[in-house]
């Protein structure tokens, strides 16, 4: 093994231990934070409700990109959750104009 070998060894040793440092300080303050949100009446894990213009985007089958892409403006959201709730939005339209 040469010293270039050995030294990016090294370096990539030390960066996977800050990352996984890091990783573990994230899931402590996502801890505190359900902790905090919990002792204030509000459930963690809750969806937030969509406004009207993902509403009326998510009725149009054509603009279902468009509104997923709002809620996860509007929200914060993951790519997931957005689908999930902007499916939701359009199944319960459907179901009315139906």
């Amino acid at each position: 093994m040469t010293i270039l070998e050995c030294v990016l060894l090294i370096l990539i040793s030390a960066n996977w231990a800050s990352i996984f440092s890091h990783m573990r300080r994230i899931q402590e303050v996502e801890r505190k934070l359900n902790l905090v949100l919990t002792h204030l009446g509000i459930d963690p894990t809750a969806q937030v409700a969509p406004s009207s213009h993902v509403m009326s985007l998510a009725a149009d089958p054509r603009k279902r990109i468009e509104a997923i892409k709002a809620y996860r403006v509007q929200t914060g959201a993951g790519l997931k959750e957005a689908v999930e709730v902007v499916d939701k939005v359009a199944a319960s339209a459907k179901e009315a104009g139906a």
